[in-house]
């Protein structure tokens, strides 16, 4: 049987749907966690085999400590994905975009 890794790389190697999820703020810039997962379930009800966070350049801020919203987004993010594996016993690519120093 193969293991969550394996079936996530099988998925993009045979190619599939991943959008990448905008921030979902509040009229006050605050995070809207109700909003950001209610977003993530509109896309795995989609039938998306995978969700790409924190991928735009607008995001990189998130980072940021003052800001502080990069774990939180993903965490939210990760949840939505782990309860829809769960019940629908799938696999979703998880995608969390890097940022820093390179080479």
């Amino acid at each position: 049987m193969m293991r969550r890794h394996e079936i996530a790389l099988k998925k993009l190697a045979e190619g599939t749907v991943i959008p990448a999820t905008p921030l979902v703020l509040t009229d006050e810039r605050k995070l809207n966690e109700k909003g950001l997962r209610l977003l993530m379930n509109y896309y795995l009800d989609s039938g998306v085999g995978g969700i790409a966070t924190a991928v735009h350049t607008t995001q990189f801020e998130i980072r940021d400590p003052e800001i502080a919203l990069f774990e939180p987004v993903l965490k939210i993010v990760a949840d939505e994905i782990d309860k829809y594996e769960k019940n629908n016993n799938t696999v979703i690519v998880k995608i969390a975009g890097v940022c820093g120093p390179a080479e």
